[in-house]
Formats: structure tokens, C-alpha cells, sequence
């Protein structure tokens, strides 16, 4: 089954200031999300985030603070579905940190919910490349899907003859 922008939601876990740094390969991951941020405002998808402890891990990073419409605080490693899901968008694309921790237990979360999760292996990350390994190794067990933020971009769009083809395209340069 496809993704669509129509469906999807982008969620950005717990990509913080104090955080990012100790996460192997952080700059990478940050880079992808953000081009999941930048085409999702192209497309029209909402973009939410969350953030673990903020008074301690500090904000979401420079990078994405301007993609968020909603950026919820907390204290629990997984998010629930409260406030994460808009009306009518059934489809929860994910990126964060750390995989096998707060993006694992959402994913865990929003799957035994009932929804479609799709992690973007190349936007999540952790301080150890074997957790995230086996984080998704899990959630895949658990139902959701693991996906490339290439792959999130092209099926957003769907066509080459789409408005947005050119701006989103440019994107992965």
C-alpha cells in the first residue's frame, strides 16, 4: 500500500539540542528530517513533535524548529496517540531519537492503535547503531513499516507531473 501527503502525518520524536549530538551519525539524521519537514509543508502534510524532558534535553533543533504545527512536551518515553493524530490522516511517518527508546515505544504505541507507522530508517537514529538495528527490527515485528525518506518523498507525490514535483525533487541534491 502507497503512502499519500493525504493521509500522512510527519511526527518528530525527541529531536533535541542536547540530545542530537551523542546520536551516531545525528547530522544525518537531522538532515533527513529535514527533508521530510520541507516537503511535508510543500505537500500539506501536518508536522508534529514531540520533546523528552524539554527543561533537560532542551529544545527541538534549529534545524526543525520551524517545521512542527504542534510540538508536545513529555515525560513518558512513548508518546500516545493523544494530540498526534489529526482527523482524517491515518498514516504516521516517523523520524527521531532515540530508535530503540522513544521512537520504538511511540511506534509500539500508535500501531497496537490501530494505525499505519512507518519509520524512516534514515531519519532515526541512536547513540549505539546496534539498538537502532533492533529497534527496527521490532517495530517492523510489531506491524510497522520501515521506510527511506526517499521512499516518503515519491510517494507523497505519486507523479511526476505533480505542482510540487520540481521543489520536492530538489530536495534530494
Amino acid at each position: 500500500m502507497l503512502m499519500t501527503a493525504a493521509n500522512a502525518v510527519l511526527l518528530l520524536v525527541d529531536l533535541q539540542q542536547r540530545l542530537m549530538p551523542a546520536i551516531h551519525d545525528g547530522d544525518k539524521v537531522i538532515a533527513r528530517a529535514a527533508r521530510l519537514g520541507e516537503a511535508a509543508t510543500l505537500l500539506g502534510v501536518p508536522v508534529l513533535a514531540t520533546e523528552q524532558a524539554p527543561e533537560k534535553l532542551g529544545p527541538t533543533v534549529e534545524q526543525l524548529a520551524g517545521y512542527p504545527h504542534l510540538v508536545m512536551p513529555k515525560t513518558r518515553f512513548g508518546a500516545d496517540e493523544s494530540g498526534l493524530v489529526p482527523p482524517g490522516r491515518s498514516e504516521i511517518v516517523m523520524s527521531g531519537a532515540e530508535a530503540h527508546v522513544c521512537v520504538l515505544q511511540t511506534a509500539l504505541h500508535l500501531a497496537g492503535d490501530g494505525h499505519r507507522v512507518l519509520i524512516v530508517a534514515d531519519a532515526v537514529g541512536s547513540r549505539d547503531p546496534d539498538d537502532k538495528a533492533v529497534a527496527l527490527e521490532r517495530a517492523r515485528a510489531a506491524g510497522a513499516e520501515i521506510v527511506t525518506s526517499e521512499m516518503v518523498l515519491f510517494e507523497w507525490l505519486a507523479d511526476a507531473r505533480h505542482p510540487r514535483f520540481r521543489e520536492v525533487h530538489k530536495l534530494l541534491k
